[in-house]
């Protein structure tokens, strides 16, 4: 395990993208934590106001290393299998990129009303504090 994802565990799209990056991963790489988990995120300084620019991931052996929003999304596809080829396809193309950001921005806040809101936290199998 070598990175911290930081996620919204109330918003559906949020939660799906986990369950999928669980299912390609299976704990080898990425633990999760919800931005839910206030305790959690105050061991590494974030704070709700953090949180509301969207999704974190953190190098866990380098903790000032950090990626937020479009760019964590990004740097979670390069550290996939093959997922290089296809995050650096997407940069070099013109204009590409600052479509990508814009929309990110678009859904992060608007995510409840496009993809609606669970009923209770999802907390990963995979979690930050959890052993397995």
């Amino acid at each position: 395990m070598n990175y911290y994802v930081i996620y919204d565990g109330n918003c559906n799209l949020c939660v799906t993208g986990v369950q999928i990056l669980e299912t390609l991963d299976q704990g080898k790489l990425f633990r999760y934590i919800s931005m839910q988990d206030e305790e959690q995120l105050s061991n590494w300084q974030i704070t709700p106001q953090d949180c509301e620019l969207g999704m974190i991931l953190i190098d866990a052996d380098a903790p000032e290393k950090r990626w937020q929003g479009s760019a964590a999304i990004e740097e979670i596809g390069r550290l996939l299998p093959l997922g290089s080829l296809f995050v650096e396809t997407y940069r070099a193309l013109p204009g590409v990129k600052q479509v990508g950001d814009k929309l990110y921005e678009q859904i992060r806040d608007n995510r409840y009303t496009l993809f609606g809101k669970r009923s209770s936290t999802y907390k990963s199998s995979y979690c930050a504090d959890c052993k397995s």
